[in-house]
């Protein structure tokens, strides 16, 4: 049984005020482009740093389209179950990504396998892979922001998008958040999955992680 759970919204706010040029700390982009029957038509995996400004700006308008959707409508959380985070489960690929920072060809690999396996889709599509690092700001009592950062929430952004032209993506269609962000930090066992179309939904992104 899938058991869901409430994002706040604010708690996505703080994750998205900072996917700017000027405010990003997003560390890694990798992806893969796939045709319509799910084969891989290529793939990239490189320092997000040393992308142009232009490249630089139009993937973070698609990792922000995920966690900047409306909360428990477009966006919503589910918990993993046990049997979802044995060995060999597509939770520890997350956690084995996450941890990396997408340096691990092989994950990735896997990763792109699987959505190919189960995805379902009648055009050309692709998939983008963001790690990041948010250094959480520490707060007094009275909420006051202090100078120094008290924890890092590092997590990972994967974006399920049709392709608009030749290698270009368009805005995501499904996707998710691993670990969700709750409270000030990471809830392990939780994912927050998108859908952009609520009504028409890509349930296989559920089945995929296992879920």
């Amino acid at each position: 049984m899938i058991n869901n759970e409430m994002i706040n919204r604010e708690d996505m706010l703080a994750l998205t005020r900072r996917m700017t040029q000027a405010r990003s700390s997003v560390t890694r982009i990798a992806g893969s482009y796939m045709d319509q029957d799910g084969e891989i038509d290529g793939t990239f995996n490189t320092n997000f740093l040393k992308l142009s400004p232009q490249e630089k700006g139009k993937n973070l308008k698609i990792a922000k389209a995920i966690p900047f959707s409306e909360t428990n409508v477009n966006l919503k959380r589910y918990r993993f179950p046990d049997r979802a985070m044995k060995p060999g489960s597509m939770w520890q690929l997350l956690m084995g990504m996450k941890t990396c920072g997408l340096k691990n060809d092989a994950l990735m690999e896997t990763l792109y396998e699987l959505i190919a396996e189960s995805y379902q889709s009648d055009h050309e599509y692709a998939v983008f892979v963001f790690h990041d690092r948010y250094d959480i700001p520490a707060k007094a009592a009275d909420h006051e922001r202090l100078g120094e950062s008290e924890e890092v929430f590092e997590y990972i952004i994967c974006a399920v998008c049709p392709l608009a032209g030749d290698y270009e993506p368009d805005k995501p269609e499904c996707g998710f958040l691993f670990p969700a962000f709750y409270d000030g930090g990471a809830a392990q066992n939780f994912v927050d999955v998108f859908q952009a179309d609520e009504k028409h939904p890509h349930p296989e992104i559920l089945k995929i992680l296992g879920l």
